[in-house]
């Protein structure tokens, strides 16, 4: 191949990667800014996260904007930043995210009291992440619809620059996104280790920790922790879906994962009797969990038990993407080729 032939493979390369960048950034629609000013406060106190919680007499500062240049030079340690907005009732049925760009270094972010995310880590396993940007799926039913929203992100700083102090802020709708038919979101039950009678039905969870789903389980109390555990929620399938085939999504899930549904095994992604030898090369924690579920598995009228036993030997673990629901079949085949058209292009075409 001649210089003149690799100069125009090369620009045609780089198109395609800006092409490529520009789809991705398109999948993104914004529904409401949050730039301009927060309520601020410097210190520590989990009440801060209530909904109710009153910040009348704190001080308002510029995100996106590092605290040093806003009036608290030098300052490092906790601190919290407060903003209420008003949801539009259409956005009922969208994929939402809340995103918050570059935190410097650790935060926890609540939506209307809920935890919708948090990276990094907080003292006494310290860990920062601030170069991450923050983006936050979170299910629209923790919205106050068409009334006051308040969201709460509590920020801890190490050294150096602090706060939200770059990127884009504000509420997201992902067009690309597969609309769940039945969300489950939320009564998410955790508990490390490993035993196989947590897949069943009847096993009391009761005293399990609740842990917010899709998020990393190292942030939410489980620092540096690698090996088994296993998640349980209830969920109900309304009628009028029960004779339809039907999908479990499941999101992405860091590293492998078995998963039962009222006790039966339905879907697996890796293999764990032979885990430590998977993960080095293992590109499973990036695979989209899609399972197919047996009619005869579903229960009539009452609350189906989804358990899911997970294996992470490296670094984050847990389920940590979405979208986590229940999905007519016809429709996630329909928005499954649709994705791999957009996923299509030009080194496709030229590697084939």
């Amino acid at each position: 191949m001649n210089s003149k032939s690799i100069f125009v493979l090369l620009n045609m390369m780089l198109l395609t990667f800006c092409g490529l960048n520009f789809a991705v950034a398109q999948n993104w629609k914004p529904l409401f800014d949050l730039r301009g000013q927060w309520k601020f406060e410097i210190g520590d106190d989990m009440h801060r996260a209530e909904p109710g919680f009153d910040d009348s007499k704190w001080e308002s500062i510029h995100a996106p904007a590092a605290w040093e240049d806003e009036g608290f030079p030098g300052y490092d340690g906790y601190a919290w930043y407060r903003k209420h907005f008003r949801s539009s009732s259409d956005w009922k049925d969208k994929s939402l995210s809340l995103q918050l760009g570059n935190i410097d270094d650790v935060d926890e972010v609540y939506l209307n009291g809920h935890l919708v995310g948090t990276t990094g880590s907080f003292p006494p396993h310290y860990s920062t992440a601030y170069d991450v940007n923050r983006i936050y799926t979170f299910p629209p039913g923790f919205l106050n619809p068409a009334g006051d929203n308040v969201i709460a992100v509590r920020v801890y700083d190490n050294e150096l620059s602090g706060g939200i102090i770059r990127g884009n802020l504000g509420v997201y709708e992902d067009i690309n996104a597969l609309r769940v038919d039945v969300p489950i979101v939320a009564g998410w039950k955790f508990k490390t280790g490993d035993d196989p009678a947590w897949k069943n039905v009847r096993y009391d969870d009761a005293l399990w920790n609740t842990i917010v789903v899709p998020a990393y389980w190292e942030p939410q109390g489980y620092p540096d922790y690698d090996g088994f555990a296993w998640y349980r929620v209830k969920f109900r399938v309304p009628n009028d879906l029960l004779d339809k085939r039907l999908i479990l999504l499941l999101g992405k899930v860091d590293d492998f994962d078995e998963t039962f549904l009222n006790g039966e095994l339905i879907g697996r992604t890796g293999k764990m009797e032979s885990r430590l030898q998977d993960i080095p090369g293992s590109d499973a924690y990036a695979q989209l969990r899609a399972y197919y579920i047996p009619s005869e598995d579903l229960r009539r009228d009452e609350d189906n038990v989804l358990a899911v036993r997970v294996y992470d030997g490296y670094k984050d673990g847990g389920i940590y993407a979405g979208p986590i629901g229940i999905v007519l079949r016809e429709k996630y085949l329909k928005w499954s080729d649709q994705k791999a058209n957009r996923h299509g292009g030009f080194f496709d075409w030229f590697f084939k």
